[in-house]
């Protein structure tokens, strides 16, 4: 800005919660944090379960009064929201572009249900906004009763707002090239209007540790081949094939664990117990947590549902195989989208269809332990240069542009250059 002001940007999450344990709060944070480098930032949630400890940027709730409907057993502010609550919520989006709107320079719009209406309040205010997609919600349901054909009729309906809003901004930030064609073909945004930024990964968090001690803290075998996951289980992640596989290959060193919580939970606990393996099952760990169960095993798993995706397809950017990468795991995933671009098959890890026989012929020619230890060294160096701070920096360098005004730069952290994070 002129003489020398920092930019002023809102990161706002409308359709989320700030829950400590969720993977877009995690997302909004760390971007916020690396890009308080570059520019004044405060993020903006729907309501705030748990209050940042940063003094980097500032933290505000978009609807502080709103009811707690789930307890935040997750991040999503707008699963359920009957419509007439949505309306209402819309009205609240409305009041806060207008009461906020001198605040800042530019606003990053989440994406969420209705991505792109935050951005075009704020736009009736004279401030630009740019939409952070990383996901396109195409219905892949049949219509086969009132119910569903209601459901249809929202969804129909929400797709609208967004197209509309979306193709009055003036730029879109989209995680991956696969979700910038997909925004393309299906909301009719011109190529020129998206970039394309991917997600960071935070080395001082995931980073190599010593499995030995690991290990003997969390009271597992030295020589226990142990296959992890961690994430939710719902439509999009899908354990099932793997559990159905290790029921078959009756390897007993191999074990499975699995760190999150899902509406599948349930299912996968009682088909790995009907199963017979080895399986620990973790629920919810503190995101600080994480990287020493990563430790702990010696291949990590992202199991994609991919028909639960338009064409079959992986859009959106994935940060739990990097993060597993970050700590010197090789990562198993299904070859699609971003992910065969991450993972090199058999040199940082290994890619296959997601279905029971496929599984059974991977683990039946599993790799050693040790084979398997020096891929994840290969694939730690593969994600250097993967940070937060480089995609921040991506994100400030559309925020100059979008907005139209050279804003003054200020040296930033340098990411790490060692995949041990000294």
């Amino acid at each position: 800005m002129a003489g020398g002001k920092r930019l002023s940007i809102c990161y706002a999450a409308p359709g989320s919660n700030l829950v400590g344990t969720a993977g877009t709060t995690r997302n909004v944070l760390n971007l916020a944090d690396a890009l308080s480098d570059w520019a004044d930032v405060t993020v903006a949630f729907r309501r705030i379960e748990n209050p940042s400890a940063s003094q980097r940027y500032r933290a505000m709730a978009i609807e502080p009064e709103a009811p707690r409907a789930r307890a935040f057993k997750d991040d999503n502010a707008v699963r359920g929201l009957h419509p007439l609550a949505h309306l209402t919520y819309c009205r609240t989006l409305w009041s806060f572009a207008a009461s906020h709107a001198a605040d800042f320079d530019i606003v990053l719009e989440k994406g969420w249900r209705l991505s792109g209406y935050l951005c075009a309040a704020f736009r009736r205010h004279g401030v630009p906004g740019v939409l952070v997609e990383n996901d396109l919600r195409l219905w892949m349901e049949p219509v086969t009763g009132l119910g569903s054909a209601a459901k249809y009729s929202l969804h129909v309906l929400a797709e609208f707002v967004s197209r509309a809003s979306c193709r009055r901004l003036p730029g879109i930030i989209a995680e991956t090239d696969e979700l910038k064609a997909l925004l393309v073909a299906q909301r009719g945004i011109p190529p020129d209007r998206i970039d394309v930024v991917g997600l960071g990964v935070d080395h001082d968090l995931f980073r190599p540790m010593n499995q030995s001690e690991i290990r003997a803290a969390h009271g597992i075998a030295p020589d226990a081949v142990v296959l992890l996951y961690v994430g939710a289980m719902d439509e999009y992640h899908d354990l099932e094939p793997v559990i159905d596989a290790l029921g078959r290959v009756r390897q007993p060193a191999m074990e499975l664990h699995v760190v999150g919580e899902g509406e599948y939970r349930a299912r996968c606990q009682a088909k790995a117990t009907a199963a017979g393996i080895r399986a620990r099952f973790y629920g919810f760990v503190p995101h600080a947590q994480v990287p020493a169960h990563i430790a702990a095993a010696d291949l990590c798993l992202a199991p994609y549902r991919t028909r639960a995706f338009h064409d079959g397809r992986v859009t959106f950017s994935t940060l739990k195989i990097p993060e597993y990468m970050a700590c010197a795991r090789p990562a198993v995933s299904v070859p699609s989208g971003s992910i065969t671009r991450l993972i090199e098959h058999g040199v940082s890890g290994f890619v296959l269809p997601n279905d029971g026989p496929s599984w059974v012929a991977f683990l039946n020619a599993l790799p050693a332990r040790d084979r398997l230890a020096s891929m994840g060294c290969a694939a730690a160096r593969a994600v250097v240069p993967i940070s937060w701070n480089t995609t921040a920096r991506r994100y400030f360098e559309v925020c100059e542009q979008r907005i139209g005004t050279p804003q003054p730069r200020v040296e930033a952290r340098l990411p790490h250059a060692d995949p041990h994070g000294r």
